[in-house]
């Protein structure tokens, strides 16, 4: 159970436990492929972290971002296994397996249409990320392609799409048309601002999101979680994390 409590008298504040959310679905740990960690042991001391955080079981996302990295289930994979290795090695208590976070663009598209392989969360969810500064104009009809080839598709962080706050509908038509969310764990901070903030409560207030995720870059990131559980969502949002760690991966 999450402890985020101040005890009678006790002006020490508990670590924040995520046990109860245990499966971790987006980070960047694979040393020099995207914008992530830089090295096997910067990746290791956020694996630790994440361990002393709760997080028994990680689906590190690199990005696949055609105009900046390029990244292929092969580059994916090989990276995967030199993390594997190294913490084996370690001998760290955590099951690390690999995903990738798809920018929906134009090679993205390609990619659908002509049926390549693309690395996928439990349950062939596919993780993927929106524009930040511009609206896609088909969004809608590109989450039902993804559904169309048997993909569930989750999106990323939807609360950091500020072209979204000033119509919070939006994520409501997502959700109805098949579509889950993966909250930050950052955006309930102020990380990223108050207007991400405001949004992402009202996701949790409104029943919209499903899963949560630290999006963890650099350790800075994993140390700032302890600021996330102000107003109690942690505890209280029952996250479907955990779900997935009885799903087959393949």
């Amino acid at each position: 159970m999450l402890n985020w409590l101040f005890g009678k008298g006790d002006s020490k504040k508990k670590e924040l436990d995520l046990l109860h959310i245990g499966v971790d679905i987006h980070s960047h740990l694979i040393p020099g492929i995207d914008d992530g960690v830089q090295s096997v042991e910067e990746s290791l001391t956020m694996i630790k972290k994440m361990i002393e955080l709760g997080i028994n079981q990680i689906y590190t996302t690199p990005h696949v971002i055609w105009d900046c990295y390029r990244n292929t289930p092969d580059t994916i994979l090989s990276g995967l296994e030199m993390i594997r290795n190294a913490v084996v090695e370690a001998q760290l208590p955590v099951s690390i397996n690999a995903a990738a976070e798809y920018f929906i663009d134009e090679h993205f598209i390609q990619m659908m249409q002509t049926g390549e392989r693309l690395l996928t969360l439990p349950g062939n969810r596919l993780l993927v990320e929106l524009p930040y500064s511009t609206p896609l104009m088909n969004t809608s009809e590109t989450l039902f392609m993804i559904v169309e080839k048997g993909y569930q598709p989750v999106l990323a962080h939807p609360e950091r799409y500020a072209y979204f706050h000033n119509d919070l509908s939006v994520y409501r038509k997502l959700v109805d048309g098949g579509c889950e969310l993966q909250l930050n764990v950052l955006s309930l901070s102020g990380h990223y601002g108050p207007g991400v903030t405001r949004t992402a409560e009202w996701l949790l207030e409104n029943h919209l999101i499903t899963f949560l995720g630290t999006d963890a870059h650099k350790m800075a990131h994993l140390d700032s979680i302890q600021k996330s559980n102000r107003h109690g969502w942690l505890l209280k949002y029952p996250f479907q994390n955990e779900k997935l760690a009885f799903i087959r991966h393949k």
